[in-house]
């Protein structure tokens, strides 16, 4: 059986662990046919579009999407993120970012086990704000729909993990907007009576998962707040290059990993490709593969326990040669 995977490298460090993600996708025993398609701030500069149309169209067709970091510079009037560009046009409603220990890596916290599942296409990334004199706004959208599917889709992971969920809101000052949340939240909750469900507001919780992150499972939460929660978290496994995410929606996915374009490190082969090739390992899961997802999984853990690191977690592996043994180490 083939695969049939559009491919967007990014900008910045995107055009190097991309690759390496590929490479190690290329040794596995599964037919794949690549397509690479533009997007990002590169493609901006020389085309005047951040997602061109054919872009979507390609990755419409294809089974999965492979999609480098891109950047989003403040100041360029009408230019918007491309990542939430795909995901609103595509409706990859379910951000996917899993935090974990890997053996060999010290981070802040040990035992680290959680994902958090993010609202992908509204909250405050809904993209709609407006000037008046000088004063700025922008509306925070919250609605019933999009709060369902992603409480579903949180449940239904928690019932193959340790069946807890987290919930994050600020609904006692959001009263309306993470109201809501908070309302369909507990709705769909009472379909899954075998999982522990919580709510933590989001200033508690940013504490609470710097605090003690082994009490929790799956964290829920908003576009924004699950943003910046992510990102907090990667402290605690030690390095951001390390996450990978997926972005799910009922017809198609895209995986990405978590870390930005990091310009200052471009071009010198020394970013961390452990990200990229995770959200490969997660679209082979997507796929069906979970062998192979596996399998890609353990070579990395067997090269982390070798010792074998990138600059970023103090190692003085380069970002191809880093890959070359994660592709040894797969049996």
């Amino acid at each position: 059986m083939g695969y049939k995977i559009a491919v967007i490298i990014g900008d910045g460090i995107g055009k190097e662990v991309i690759p390496q993600a590929i490479r190690v996708l290329e040794s596995l025993n599964i037919n794949f046919s690549f397509i690479y398609l533009d997007a990002g701030f590169e493609t901006f500069k020389k085309r005047g579009v951040v997602v061109p149309q054919e872009t979507l169209e390609i990755i419409r067709e294809t089974d999965a999407c492979l999609c480098g970091p891109m950047t989003t510079p403040p100041g360029i009037k009408g230019y918007r993120s491309a990542s939430v560009t795909i995901r609103k046009e595509l409706d990859l409603y379910a951000n996917i970012r899993p935090i974990k220990n890997y053996p060999g890596i010290r981070g802040l916290r040990d035992n680290v086990d959680l994902i958090i599942v993010r609202e992908n296409t509204e909250g405050l990334y809904s993209g709609i704000e407006w000037r008046v004199g000088d004063q700025a706004f922008t509306l925070r959208v919250i609605t019933r729909r999009s709060s369902l599917r992603i409480s579903e889709y949180a449940f239904k992971l928690a019932l193959k993990r340790r069946k807890k969920v987290t919930f994050v809101t600020k609904s006692n000052i959001m009263r309306e907007t993470c109201g809501l949340f908070r309302e369909t939240v507990l709705e769909v909750s009472k379909k899954y009576p075998s999982i522990e469900v919580e709510e933590v507001f989001i200033d508690a919780m940013a504490m609470k998962l710097i605090q003690d992150p082994t009490q929790f499972d799956i964290i829920l939460c908003p576009n924004l707040f699950g943003d910046i929660l992510s990102d907090e978290a990667s402290v605690l496994v030690g390095s951001i290059g390390i996450l990978p995410s997926a972005n799910i929606g009922d017809k198609y996915a895209m995986f990405q990993p978590v870390h930005g374009t990091a310009p200052d490190i471009a071009g010198k082969n020394i970013a961390n490709p452990t990200a990229a090739i995770l959200s490969a390992k997660m679209m082979l899961e997507y796929l069906g593969e979970n062998e192979n997802a596996r399998k890609i999984e353990e070579a990395i853990s067997r090269v982390f326990r070798k010792g074998i690191f990138t600059k970023d977690l103090n190692g003085n592996y380069g970002t191809k040669e880093f890959t070359d043994k994660v592709i040894e180490n797969i049996v």
